[in-house]
């Protein structure tokens, strides 16, 4: 008895286990979860700054695309009112805050309600005070009941109308990286691709309630796809929980395609769902007819867009408004980043910028 009253006293039990801090796996981190390193640029700058330039995107953020582009097309001046439609991590943002000011606003809308928060506390911290920053959690489609809301005045005191205007309609490296949002093939996780999970259908909803008819149109209209009567079939009204399970469907029924060849079916297809499920054309529709009236006299309006239904698009609405006298100049060829920006950034290759200005 005496022996097990020293022993327990001699070797006492911690009362907190030690729990050893999470690690990833390797030399590098593979899975989005273990990028932690990425995932807090403040704590690893040199972390960031490697994969940089390694021309990719470190995980949780996103690269601006062409800004000094949108920059000379929007030409933001001290005390106007601007507007970035698709928020996103905040880049664009930022850049043209800087040149709003003295006396400028910006009002941001993003409809992701995941990214928004993280955005806005960046934004903050910053030191874009509610004074000159002011967010709406909202689809670019609702920009004019967003300005009327906001409240906030242009600098000629009115309510509803912004001197400049931005729309970039590509999907944030945050999301595209993020298995758990389900916009890629490259990593496992559910086929979701909402841009807001809190609403609507998820994209295996989307294939499993689809007729071959249906989705060899959705594939031709939304993302070319010139193989989409022969994968309707095989994906129409079948179930797939996961962005890999789709993918490898899509490998399987393309067994004689090259790899290179293969991926870019892969990213149609995907892409094309996306679009679908979240509505994009329908919602660059409203934002295209909404425009004029949100602006201001001499009021300039940016899109940057990534894929060629939605260049169409913009580019008749833009032609139209200056035939109708709406717009007083637009741009008259498309613009595209620069060899350099590509080679840094290789997701702004697709990227079309598009501008116009309204009558005075």
């Amino acid at each position: 008895m005496n022996d097990d009253i020293t022993s327990s006293s001699a070797n006492p039990q911690p009362t907190t286990p030690h729990r050893r801090r999470v690690r990833y796996s390797g030399k590098n981190p593979r899975r989005f979860e273990e990028k932690y390193k990425e995932r807090d640029p403040q704590r690893y700058a040199n972390t960031v700054a490697k994969v940089l330039a390694s021309g990719k995107t470190p995980a949780g953020t996103h690269r601006p695309i062409m800004v000094s582009e949108i920059l000379a097309a929007l030409a933001p001046q001290p005390g106007e009112l601007a507007v970035d439609c698709t928020l996103g991590y905040g880049g664009h943002a930022r850049e043209i805050l800087g040149r709003l000011q003295p006396g400028g606003r910006l009002l941001g809308l993003d409809a992701d309600p995941m990214e928004l928060p993280k955005t806005e506390a960046r934004m903050r911290a910053a030191g874009f005070g509610p004074e000159m920053f002011t967010v709406i959690r909202s689809n670019f489609a609702g920009l004019p009941k967003a300005l009327t809301e906001s409240g906030i005045q242009n600098s000629e005191f009115r309510i509803g109308k912004a001197d400049c205007i931005l729309a970039d309609l590509g999907v944030s490296s945050m999301q595209i990286d993020d298995p758990a949002r389900g916009f890629s093939v490259k990593t496992d996780g559910p086929l979701d691709m909402r841009m807001n999970p809190q609403r609507g259908f998820p994209a295996s909803a989307l294939l499993a309630r689809s007729s071959p008819e249906a989705l060899a149109r959705l594939l031709q209209e939304n993302a070319d796809e010139p193989r989409a009567s022969e994968l309707a079939d095989p994906l129409a009204g079948k179930t797939f929980a996961t962005t890999k399970a789709l993918g490898a469907a899509i490998r399987a029924t393309l067994p004689r395609l090259g790899k290179d060849d293969l991926d870019l079916t892969l990213r149609r297809v995907f892409q094309a769902l996306r679009i679908a499920v979240n509505d994009e054309f329908s919602a660059l529709d409203m934002l295209l007819r909404h425009l004029p009236s949100c602006l201001n006299p001499g009021g300039r309006v940016a899109i940057l867009t990534f894929h060629s239904g939605e260049d169409r698009r913009v580019k008749k609405s833009f032609e139209a408004g200056l035939r109708d006298g709406l717009y007083a100049d637009i741009a008259q060829e498309v613009i595209r980043p620069t060899p350099e920006e590509r080679h840094d950034n290789p997701r702004s290759a697709p990227a079309k910028l598009r501008w116009a200005r309204k009558i005075d």
